[in-house]
């Protein structure tokens, strides 16, 4: 992961052509660039930390800081829509998109990638099937929670504009009610020890070796550089869309997640190369439920107390491709083993949704 580190030079420029008032193209792809490694900064730091406090709490801490990149952007967009009244609907667009994306890019591309890259070194790998059967269930219940509010508004809209901001916010509370309760059973269930100190083991072998000081001080850092570069990047994404000519949801459902996932998304697929299935199915499948069950309501509250309430109204195409990947998700892990074609098969669905995306009109 050391490699990524020469990225932090764009951040420099990022910063200069933000000031100098360069093409926002250029400062977008700067920001972007320079976003990769930061976050694979704080994922280290997380591992560290998590490595010295145990696998239960170790777990929780990976929980709340795995998608913080994901989080500050979008914080940060809805920040800008505060700012920027004009723009505000296309901020909250950007931000379910790029949920939207995050979720779809866990499950499709990196599960996918995974599974492709370790059946190929491998040939047949297993992992746990019962503990897969249950992430499965409920990427389908996280999935349900997003579409009922989104088929449910338009009557209730009709009659009470407000309550679709209630309902929004009792799915919220709802959903991460079930995430913290998702996290008591894993901890507490005993069919889950042997998994969950083989991931502890494995963060300890795998983490760098610093000492808690030193992971404390680059997580504070690189989630201040983060900040800095998501309020850069966000400030350039309406000049990008209009000078591109691609539309903001290709942009948050393909082109923001990757930025904010990278380092992680190859974490996953070393692990798999590494014929570790159990761990790199905790990174995707995991990280697709901490943004569905965890972060995702987190900001209709977050964006409440920003007086710029985001609701939990997706676009029908976001929610059919929601549908699509967690379903042939679903199908793949739910017999405990996998194979380089079903890699191939879940990349194949990326690919698609990712061209629908692409020509999707503005």
């Amino acid at each position: 992961m050391k490699y990524l580190n020469v990225l932090l030079v764009f951040g420099l420029v990022a910063i200069v052509g933000e000031l100098a008032g360069w093409n926002p193209l250029l400062v977008f792809v700067s920001s972007g660039l320079a976003m990769i490694p930061l976050a694979g900064l704080l994922g280290e730091a997380t591992e560290v930390l998590a490595a010295h406090t145990g696998p239960r709490l170790g777990g929780l801490l990976n929980a709340t800081l795995g998608n913080a990149a994901e989080l500050i952007i979008t914080t940060m967009a809805i920040r800008e829509g505060i700012l920027n009244p004009a723009i505000n609907e296309h901020m909250l667009d950007l931000v379910r998109a790029s949920l939207t994306g995050s979720i779809l890019g866990n499950i499709l591309l990196v599960l996918g990638l995974s599974i492709l890259v370790g059946g190929l070194k491998h040939g047949l790998q297993k992992f746990d099937r019962s503990h897969a059967g249950t992430n499965a269930t409920m990427l389908i219940l996280a999935v349900a929670a997003l579409v009922i509010p989104s088929l449910f508004s338009h009557s209730i809209e009709a009659v009470n504009h407000a309550a679709v901001e209630y309902l929004s916010l009792g799915v919220a509370g709802v959903m991460i009610l079930l995430y913290v309760l998702a996290m008591i059973y894993q901890f507490r269930n005993p069919g889950t020890h042997s998994y969950e100190n083989a991931e502890y083991t494995t963060a300890k072998q795998e983490s760098p070796h610093w000492s808690v000081r030193r992971a404390i001080v680059v997580l504070l850092l690189s989630t201040a550089a983060i900040v800095w570069m998501s309020e850069i990047l966000v400030g350039t994404v309406e000049h990008v869309v209009l000078q591109v000519g691609i539309s903001e949801f290709f942009l948050g459902i393909i082109i923001i997640p990757l930025i904010g996932n990278v380092a992680e998304h190859l974490v996953s697929v070393q692990v798999a190369a590494k014929n570790q299935m159990e761990l790199s199915l905790a990174i995707s499948v995991g990280s697709s439920l901490q943004i569905a069950l965890f972060v995702a309501p987190l900001l209709v509250f977050v964006s409440l107390l920003m007086g710029n309430p985001l609701t939990l109204v997706f676009d029908q195409f976001e929610l059919i491709a929601l549908m699509a990947a967690v379903l042939i998700g679903g199908l793949v892990s739910l017999d405990g083993e996998s194979n380089w074609l079903e890699g191939a098969m879940l990349l194949t669905v990326y690919t698609i949704v990712a061209l629908a995306f692409f020509w999707l009109p503005m």
